[in-house]
This record gives structure tokens, sequence and C-alpha cells, in this order.
């Protein structure tokens, strides 16, 4: 099933982020664009968070190899309607443009996440945030009313938000580890960032080499 959503994705799109409209570099946004990569968002020398009035997602390449991704999101509680989940996220790292047509993103290491959540234990804490991330697909389009539209793709085929270019340069915090943490203990892949989960996820390797294999099928199909 994995497989042929991939391939009647592959079909749908530019193939693999092949002949895109323009570079991927530039900063880019979702929904209003309050959500924006850079100084304005995280402050990671004190791990603190300036919060933007919408949610949304903004992400950020360099063309060296860099990135950056901010995110900001709430999820109701259908049976507990006060029970609103708030997520504020910030990572960057290197990026990689794969020959399969897929993005490797791996963080330096100083990512960080704040999960509010009235009715939990713990109703508000900080945590690390340092998982290595890949999108298996993603394209670049041209809006006729918003321009460049950057639209990444999770594991299952699933369209993220779309985001506007910004800019066609990045907005970025410098790029290097930004404060000290304790390295973590493994490296995991998160294959999406489902709206639907109480913190971005985190899936097995097994399901990053079962999407790998899925769109070498796919390219040989193509």
């Amino acid at each position: 099933m994995i497989v042929f959503s991939l391939l009647l994705l592959s079909l749908a799109v530019p193939a693999f982020g092949q002949g895109n409209v323009t570079s991927i570099v530039g900063t880019w946004a979702s929904g209003s664009q309050n959500v924006i990569t850079g100084a304005g968002f995280a402050q990671p020398a004190n791990e603190s968070f300036t919060y933007p009035p919408t949610t949304g997602l903004s992400y950020s390449f360099t063309g060296d190899g860099f990135y950056e991704i901010a995110r900001y999101r709430m999820t109701g509680n259908g049976p507990s309607p006060t029970c609103i989940t708030g997520v504020m996220n910030w990572c960057h790292g290197t990026y990689q443009l794969l020959a399969n047509g897929s993005i490797l993103m791996t963080p330096f290491g100083d990512g960080y996440q704040q999960i509010q959540d009235p009715c939990a234990a713990i109703s508000n804490f900080m945590e690390n945030y340092n998982d290595t991330e890949l999108y298996p697909l993603w394209t670049i389009y041209q809006d006729p009313v918003k321009g460049y539209t950057l639209q990444l793709y999770q594991w299952d085929g699933t369209p993220l938000p779309p985001q506007w270019q910004v800019s066609s340069s990045p907005n970025m915090l410098p790029t290097q580890a930004l404060r000290n943490v304790t390295p973590p203990t493994q490296n995991a892949v998160v294959l999406n960032a489902n709206a639907g989960e109480r913190r971005w996820g985190v899936a097995s390797l097994t399901g990053v080499f079962t999407v790998v294999s899925g769109l070498a099928v796919a390219s040989l199909l193509l």
C-alpha cells in the first residue's frame, strides 16, 4: 500500500523534486506566515520561544546545505474541548537532496520544543528535539496567487501544509550548535510531523527502509 501510494504521488508531482520552478534556497512559511524561522521565533541561548499570533510552520535552506525549522501547532481534544495541546518546535542542521528525490535533514543536536497541555500531569515543559527527518517527496510550483510554493510530503504521501516563499534569502540563526546539550543515545528518524500527535513523533528505521525501498520501486516503474 505504501509503495502504491508513493507511485501515485510520483505521477502527480514533478519527479522527486526535479523540474522545480525555483531553488529550494530561501525561507518558506505556511498559512498566514506568522511562524518564521530566525531570531523572531526561537532563542536557543536561554531555551525559549516568542509565540506568534497563529500556528504554522516555516523551513529555511541555504545554498551550502544548512536548514532551520520553526513549527507551532495546537491540537484539540474532542472528548475534552478544554484540553488543547500546544507544541513549539525548533531545530536546525544540515540537509541533503538525495538522488532518489528525498530530503534528509540531520540536526546539529541543539534543537528543543515546548509542550503545553493543561490536562497532563505536567502541563508545561521543555525537552530536547534532535531527530533526523526524512521527506520522501517534495516539489516547488508556481501558485497563481501566492507565488512560489514548497510542498513537502510525509512518508505515506500525505502533504504537509504548503509553504509560500517569504524570501529567496534564508532567514536563519547561525548555522552552528547554539547551546550545549547532552548528546542523544540514539539518532531516530522522524518520517512525519503528524498534527494529531502530542509531539513531533519518531518512527523506526524499519519504516525508513520501507519508504526508501518504495521510492526505488516507484522510480523503476516510471
